[in-house]
């Protein structure tokens, strides 16, 4: 068995829902292929996929995209690309409890912001805000990564980043009325997140086998799109048990059917849509000296 640890970017959710399945369902095993999912539980976080990566406790790992641009950028950079996208649109948004003090991004102007600390993330934000109209100020604290969450729930902050097919979910399903602002609306053409990526010298030695793991994540993915409520009932199995109330699950799996795309063109990564994002991040100084897309991503392996 050729074994991959693959480093997820959260607790299991729908986002993942094309590895639980294919692992449940034996079809890994059935290509020779023994694979394990690690998630930030196992250490509440101390160590992000990327940084798995980089370590030698990963072989693969699911990231923002802005984790390839961050990593090259470091002092001693660590070369990964993307391998595929789960998604084919953004399902994420800023979002703040319903409020009336709060009905654009520039209203967040001098409110709390719960940031993961990723390292565009919170100039991102300030750039929505300053895109409709105000400022960019923002009072940002970073909470234990798993608990963000709850800071919004809690009133502990104001505003924060989702998936709006998980924590939005969830938010409608306990009648916490949220509202949303997503990245495109406000000039912010942000690319494909999460991505699943593998340090360079990985591809360059495990192709094969890589493309072997594509073909049949693609398959489990295929699968939740065709079959969202047994889906449901094997991430059941996987998820925390906070999470596993069938209901909840059922609706976020429908909820992220929306934006895999379809069985021709799961996976795959238009260069144009990732140029478009790069080429913001230099325009708005977020970054300088970035590679062209190109660079960032491979799509040789995609079934």
């Amino acid at each position: 068995m050729k074994q991959i640890n693959l480093a997820l970017d959260w607790t299991i959710n729908t986002n993942h829902s094309g590895f639980v399945i294919a692992k449940e369902k034996g079809w890994y095993a059935e290509r020779g292929l023994a694979v394990k999912l690690t998630t930030p539980l196992e250490d509440n976080y101390a160590l992000t996929p990327v940084k798995r990566l980089e370590l030698g406790f990963a072989d693969v790992a699911i990231c923002p995209f802005e984790s390839i641009i961050s990593y090259r950028k470091k002092e001693t950079p660590f070369y990964i690309r993307a391998l595929a996208t789960i998604f084919q649109e953004d399902t994420s948004a800023i979002v703040t409890m319903q409020r009336e003090d709060v009905l654009s991004p520039k209203d967040l102007d001098n409110k709390h912001y719960a940031s993961y600390k990723a390292r565009y993330e919170d100039k991102i934000v300030q750039k929505m805000i300053q895109n409709a109209g105000g400022k960019g100020v923002l009072d940002i604290s970073y909470p234990a990564k798993l608990g963000i969450w709850n800071t919004i729930i809690q009133g502990k902050a104001d505003a924060t980043w989702i998936f709006e097919n998980w924590e939005g979910v969830q938010a409608e399903r306990r009648n916490i009325p949220l509202t949303s602002f997503k990245m495109a609306d406000f000039g912010i053409p942000y690319t494909y997140s999460p991505v699943i990526v593998a340090a360079e010298e990985t591809i360059e030695k495990n192709a094969l086998m890589l493309k072997e793991f594509l073909e049949i994540t693609k398959k489990g993915f295929v699968y939740a799109m065709e079959n969202p409520f047994q889906a449901a009932e094997i991430l059941k199995k996987n998820v925390p048990e906070e999470d596993a109330d069938p209901l909840f699950l059922l609706a976020s799996q429908n909820a992220a059917n929306k934006y895999y795309g379809t069985k021709s063109n799961w996976g795959y990564m238009d260069v144009k849509k990732v140029q478009r994002f790069l080429d913001w991040i230099a325009a708005n100084d977020l970054e300088s000296g970035l590679p062209v897309a190109q660079e960032l991503i491979t799509q040789n392996l995609l079934p």
